[in-house]
C-alpha cells in the first residue's frame, strides 16, 4: 500500500446509489454508481425497496474497495451521505425491513399533518425542530409503517429499529453491531430538539414513537462502527455521516455565516450557514443542523424543493422526449424564449415556500408550436424560478446574498446555470468538484480519521471551475418570474377551480 491514504465515500440518494474514493486534496479516484427503480403504490406514494438499495449499495462499495486495493491505496475511512427523511423499520434480530422505505417525496401522511395542524401543535414542534408539520419528514412515516404493518406492538417491545437510509445502511454495513445516525438526520425527523441537541419526550409521545426504536445520535465526523469484512471484503472504520444537503454544504466548504449553497439533483436545497444561531423563519423556511462537530452544532436556514432533476427524468423516463438529460441544454438553447409556457412540478406537492402537499404538476402556455423543446426549456427554467422562491424567502428574513455556490448534477449544464444567474440576479459559482455531496461525507470521515486537522485543511481544497453572472435585463426578468407566480397560483390546492384536491 501507498502512504497516501484515500476516503471512501458512499453517497446513496434518491434515483441512485453511488462510491466514490477521494484523494486529501478533493480529488476522485474512482466512482461506481448503479440506478434503481423507484415504486408509486398511489397517488403521491413513493417507496424504494430497502433489499435493492442495500444491493446497490454493497456492489458499489466492493467496487471501490477492490480498486482502492488494485491500485495499492489504503482507505483510511469511510463516510456516509444519504437521501434525507426517507425512512426505513427493520427487525433488530435479522436485519430485515418491515415495510418498503418510505421516501422523502412521499405524501401519504399529508391528512395526519394537517389534523396535527388544525390542533395547533405546529407553533411547539417548529419551536423545537426548526422545521414544519409536513408529510415530508420522517416522524409521520414511522408512526405511519407502525400503524399500518401490525408491528407497533413489536416495536414497543424494543424487537424493531428504525432510521433514516443511513442508519440502515449502517447497521447492514456493520453486521448489526451498530445504530446510529448523527445530528444533521436526526434534525430531519421531527422528533429531535436542535435547541438541546436530544430527542423530544414530548414529540415522541405526540407521534406515538416507542424510544426503544430510535439509533444513537452522534457528531457528523465520529466513530460510528467499523464494517464487517465478511460483509464488504474489509474492516473499515466508518468515521462520517450526514444528510445529503449537509454533506454538500460541507463539500461546497460553506463554513462561514452567511454562505449559501444550493444542490440540483432529484430535488434542489438551498441551505444558508447562521453559524451558531438558530434563525426562526417568517417565511416557511426551515431551521435545521447544518453539521455537528465536537459537541458543537452549527445552523442553517434551507429551502427545500421536491423536484429538480426528477422534472428531467419524468420527460425522459415518463414522457420519452429526451433520451440523456445531456440532450436539454442544446434543446433549451435552442430557442430564443420560452413561449409564454410554464411547467410547475408539483408531482408530490410543492415544498418551500408553498409547503402544499395537495399541489399537483401542470403545464400552462402550450399552443401547437409547443415542442419538445418548449418541455425541456419549461422544466429547467422551473428549476431557476422555485430557487427564486427560495432566494425571495431568504432575503425577507434578512439575508443579504451576492452569489450562490451549485452543485449535482443539473449544473454541469451552461444554458440552465447561465438562467440560474439571470433569475436569481446574482454571481452563479461552480467548483471544480461538482460531486460535493460525497465529498462532504468524504471529508467528514477525514476530520474524524486525521487525515484533516480542522475545516481549515477543507478550506483549501474548494476550487472554481465556472462563473456565471446575470445578463438579463431587469424587466425581462420580472416578466418572467411574474409569469412563474401566475402559473404556482393556478397549481396551488388552494386555488380557485381548484377545490376537489
Amino acid at each position: 500500500m501507498t502512504d497516501k491514504p484515500v476516503l471512501l465515500s458512499i453517497d446513496q440518494g434518491t434515483t441512485s446509489s453511488r462510491a466514490m474514493l477521494f484523494e486529501k486534496d478533493g480529488k476522485s479516484l474512482f466512482t461506481s454508481q448503479y440506478e434503481f427503480a423507484q415504486i408509486y403504490p398511489d397517488s403521491g406514494w413513493v417507496e424504494h425497496d430497502p433489499e435493492i438499495i442495500w444491493e446497490t449499495v454493497l456492489k458499489v462499495t466492493r467496487e471501490a474497495i477492490d480498486h482502492a486495493s488494485n491500485t495499492k491505496r489504503q482507505i483510511a475511512g469511510i463516510g456516509i451521505t444519504n437521501q434525507r427523511e426517507t425512512t426505513v423499520v427493520w427487525e433488530r434480530s435479522t436485519g430485515k425491513p418491515v415495510y418498503n422505505a418510505i421516501v422523502w417525496q412521499d405524501r401519504r401522511t399529508a391528512d395526519y399533518c394537517r389534523e396535527l395542524k388544525e390542533a395547533g401543535h405546529e407553533a411547539e414542534l417548529t419551536q423545537k425542530t426548526g422545521l414544519l408539520l409536513d408529510p415530508y419528514f420522517s416522524g409521520t412515516k414511522l408512526r405511519w409503517i407502525l400503524n399500518h404493518t401490525g408491528t407497533r406492538e413489536r416495536a414497543e417491545r424494543g424487537e424493531l429499529a428504525f432510521g433514516t437510509i443511513d442508519s440502515f445502511l449502517l447497521w447492514r454495513l456493520t453486521g448489526g453491531k451498530s445504530h446510529a445516525t448523527d445530528a444533521t438526520n436526526a434534525s430531519r425527523t421531527l422528533l429531535y430538539n436542535i435547541r438541546k441537541s436530544s430527542w423530544d419526550d414530548s414529540l415522541l409521545d405526540l407521534f406515538e414513537i416507542p424510544q426503544s426504536v430510535l439509533p444513537t445520535v452522534h457528531d457528523s465526523a465520529s466513530s460510528f462502527g467499523v464494517t464487517d469484512k465478511e460483509i464488504i471484503g474489509a474492516a473499515i472504520p466508518v468515521c462520517g455521516m450526514a444528510g445529503d444537503q449537509h454533506a454538500a454544504t460541507i463539500g461546497q466548504a460553506c463554513f462561514e455565516p452567511g454562505m449559501v449553497k444550493s444542490t440540483y439533483g432529484t430535488g434542489c436545497f438551498v441551505v444558508l450557514n447562521t453559524g451558531d444561531k438558530i434563525i426562526d423563519s417568517g417565511n416557511k423556511l426551515l431551521s435545521t443542523i447544518a453539521y455537528q462537530l465536537d459537541g458543537k452544532p452549527t445552523y442553517a436556514i434551507e429551502g427545500s424543493i421536491f423536484v429538480a432533476g426528477a422534472a428531467v427524468q419524468w420527460l425522459r423516463d415518463g414522457l420519452g422526449i429526451i433520451a440523456t438529460a445531456e440532450e436539454t441544454e442544446k434543446l433549451a438553447a435552442g430557442l430564443e424564449n420560452n413561449q409564454g409556457v410554464y411547467l410547475v412540478p408539483s408531482f408530490t406537492g410543492m415544498g418551500a415556500p408553498y409547503w402544499d402537499p395537495d399541489a399537483r404538476g401542470a403545464i400552462f402556455g402550450l399552443t401547437r408550436d409547443s415542442s419538445a423543446a418548449t418541455f425541456v426549456r419549461a422544466a429547467l427554467e422551473s428549476v431557476c424560478y422555485q430557487t427564486a422562491d427560495l432566494f425571495r424567502a431568504m432575503q425577507d428574513d434578512g439575508a443579504a446574498l451576492s452569489q450562490i455556490r451549485v452543485d449535482g448534477g443539473m449544473v454541469k449544464n451552461n444554458w440552465m446555470a447561465q438562467f440560474l444567474a439571470d433569475t436569481l440576479n446574482i454571481t452563479v459559482q461552480r467548483p471544480v468538484q461538482t460531486e460535493t455531496t460525497a465529498l462532504g461525507a468524504a471529508y467528514l470521515a477525514g476530520l474524524k480519521c486525521g487525515i484533516y486537522t480542522s475545516l481549515d485543511d477543507v478550506v483549501g481544497n474548494w476550487q472554481i471551475e465556472n462563473e456565471f453572472n446575470p445578463a438579463l435585463a431587469d424587466s425581462d426578468r420580472q416578466q418572467l418570474l411574474a409569469g412563474w407566480q401566475q402559473a404556482v397560483q393556478r397549481t396551488l390546492s388552494k386555488a380557485p377551480g381548484n377545490d376537489a384536491c
